[in-house]
């Protein structure tokens, strides 16, 4: 890939995606590629920039609408020739500066999953028995919303693990939540509000930003999304991660659970967005239900993914519409056909249907179980200079470090020491006063690499172990 010299700068406002685009097209425009170039393949590129495979798709789709490069179909994406474009001249573009990134040994990303204990051997079965030719009408468009067969399994999963209540009539079956979100936010009109979670899911709050759509930021405090300010503001749609609070790890309260939905009852337009991005992954007490599940309004769109539950190149994601907008969705997106392959949904459904989807959570409950108490006892030894909390679910925790130093200066202090954190701040609309904070995944790590992580991330901060004279 020595033809594509793309530098990214993951801090800079431009999305990455964009980044890659404009770099890839003023190499084309000035020629410093042949015309009919094989393009990297989206897998290895995305390896190679360390991003995701939707990122590379956003740009290879914006080179391929303006006629950049052209898609080949079952062999790739080749370089157009300019001279056939209607091209204007690109506008001037800096290049950054910027060292390359130092690449991290070990990475506690909050959302990489076990690669070593996916069931490769049933999930190979599973694809032969669907690449057959008794099952060549998998080759044809299927339902909009979602192959019956896989809607099916979900909604049976759904009611009996999260308790959902829904028929398989009420899902749409999409490629990732950033893919449904723009469709939901479509149905809801222009004139729809939205209360984010202040920390929150960035991607989220992308999207809202990137279909020009007013959000207002919410602050969350031990008892989850604080539901008084939601009362206060004038936001019309709440958008929610109730069951695990994507950052912080907290639990929506029971009070704040029946403010939130008397609040979405209040007014007819009024409507919850539930996102239950890991809600299998709890290691103690039961399961928190749903809200969808508690709702008696048909007020709250559900929203997961398989990407924690299994892998996240698999792309399958889900939504659960209230019955009053499932005849608005049908309206608006009467021609639209599924974003997820055929094949891909019949052998989901398939590994579902034989019970190897509820037998592989249970292996992978226990396993991540197991490294998070490994990381909360290496750990331990650091305290009160370093507390943890979120650790009854999920594949990340948060430490916050009694330091006078700021998270910046930590994140690179940990960077060198060729360990990678995030930072809390990273995750909220303005930097936060006191102590800095950052999210540990242990979900991709082994158990070697948690110990070793933690040893070097400690050292490099500095830390000593309690009565300890090291």
């Amino acid at each position: 890939m020595e033809e594509w010299l793309i530098l990214l700068d993951k801090t800079h406002a431009l999305p990455l995606y964009e980044q890659i685009y404009m770099q890839m097209k003023r190499d084309i425009t000035e020629q410093r590629v042949p015309v009919g170039k094989r393009l990297p393949s989206k897998r290895k590129l995305s390896e190679f920039l360390a991003v995701s495979q939707t990122t590379i798709e956003l740009a290879y789709g914006q080179l391929t609408a303006e006629g950049y490069i052209t898609a080949v179909p079952r062999s790739g994406y080749y370089v157009q020739d300019i001279e056939e474009l209607a091209y204007t001249e690109p506008a001037a573009y800096t290049e950054t500066t910027r060292p390359a990134p130092l690449k991290a040994e070990i990475d506690f990303s909050p959302g990489m999953v076990d690669p070593e204990s996916f069931p490769f051997s049933r999930w190979r079965k599973v694809a032969k028995d669907v690449i057959d030719e008794q099952d060549a009408h998998l080759l044809q468009l299927g339902d909009p919303h979602g192959d019956l067969e896989l809607r099916t399994e979900i909604a049976t999963y759904l009611y009996h693990s999260r308790g959902v209540r829904c028929t398989p009539e009420q899902l749409i079956v999409g490629s990732g939540t950033e893919q449904l979100i723009p469709l939901i936010i479509r149905i809801l009109g222009e004139d729809a509000v939205y209360a984010v979670e202040d920390p929150g899911y960035p991607l989220a709050h992308h999207v809202f930003d990137h279909n020009r759509r007013s959000a207002v930021a919410i602050p969350v405090d031990e008892e989850g999304l604080d539901t008084d300010a939601l009362q206060r503001s004038q936001a019309t749609v709440a958008y929610v991660t109730p069951s695990h609070q994507f950052p912080t790890g907290t639990v929506l309260s029971a009070a704040r659970r029946a403010a939130l939905l008397n609040w979405s009852a209040a007014r007819p337009e009024h409507i919850i967005i539930e996102d239950d991005y890991d809600g299998e992954f709890r290691y103690a007490g039961r399961p928190i239900p749903a809200l969808q599940g508690m709702d008696r309004g048909d007020n709250v769109i559900y929203l997961s993914t398989f990407s924690k539950s299994l892998m996240p190149s698999l792309r399958i994601a889900y939504m659960v519409l209230p019955k009053p907008l499932l005849e608005r969705y049908r309206g608006a997106f009467i021609h639209y056909a599924s974003t997820v392959p055929r094949l891909d949904q019949h052998m989901l459904a398939r590994f579902m249907k034989e019970g190897q989807f509820s037998r592989h959570l249970n292996r992978m409950r226990k396993l991540y179980r197991k490294k998070l108490q490994l990381l909360m006892e290496q750990l331990t030894p650091y305290a009160p200079a370093v507390s943890c909390s979120g650790d009854g679910a999920g594949m990340h925790i948060i430490i916050t470090v009694q330091d006078g130093r700021s998270e910046t200066t930590l994140a690179e202090a940990a960077l060198q020491a060729g360990v990678r954190v995030y930072g809390l701040d990273s995750y909220r609309s303005e930097p936060a006063d006191g102590n800095p904070s950052f999210l540990l995944g242990f979900g991709g790590l082994t158990e070697g690499q948690i110990i070793e992580g933690v040893r070097k991330l400690m050292t490099a901060w500095g830390m000593k172990k309690r009565n300890s004279a090291e």
